[in-house]
């Protein structure tokens, strides 16, 4: 497993941690509200200077971050080239791209420790009817470190397919991929196990 806060500092990285995350949870509203194409395309440019602003490598590192994106880019442009409305998939595509690099940019200068505080801190006062926030803490710490693991060994599988195949990487990948992933899976719980569980 990894880290996803980038090792360059940045003057976000000394932000609060709630600041961030709300300040996300707000612009992503209001990109929901926007349906111009050209503001939105505004937007995603100025999230792209702040990208930049740090340096080159902070750049590129968070560009690559968002290569997972592209299955989901083709799919809708594809679709909206058929039906023929390419401006609403040029909005669906610019509204995804912006509120996703917007997220990531807070994951690469929030440390994962400040966001599950401030996560417990909000799920706190639902311990009365049951709900036991470590559970849901321990989910979401998992679900962020281990999904850009998975992205890069659907990679890996898909460039080893290459490596020995003229074709294309097809559903054959799948299955591999998928006990890649359980093993993952099992790594995962013995650790937890190791450590007293979901009840320490």
């Amino acid at each position: 497993m990894i880290s996803l806060t980038s090792p360059i500092r940045t003057k976000a990285h000394d932000w609060p941690a709630s600041f961030k995350l709300g300040s996300l949870c707000i612009t992503t509203a209001l990109l929901f509200l926007i349906e111009d194409i050209w503001v939105l395309i505004s937007v995603f440019t100025l999230v792209m200077l702040t990208y930049a602003l740090p340096g080159k490598v902070f750049f590129l590192n968070g560009l690559r971050q968002l290569r997972m994106l592209w299955p989901f880019i083709l799919i809708v442009g594809i679709w909206h080239v058929w039906i023929g409305s390419f401006v609403d998939g040029g909005v669906i595509v610019v509204r995804l791209v912006s509120a996703v690099a917007l997220a990531n940019l807070v994951t690469m200068t929030t440390k994962l420790s400040d966001m599950i505080d401030v996560i417990s801190v909000i799920l706190r006062p639902l311990h009365a009817l049951g709900l036991k926030p470590k559970v849901v803490e321990i989910a979401i710490a998992l679900v962020i470190r281990l999904t850009p693991v998975l992205v890069n060994k659907g990679s890996q599988l898909s460039d080893a397919w290459r490596a020995r195949s003229e074709r294309a990487p097809s559903w054959r990948i799948i299955l591999p991929f998928t006990i890649l992933a359980l093993d993952d899976t099992d790594h995962v719980a013995d650790a937890l196990k190791a450590r007293g569980g979901l009840e320490s």
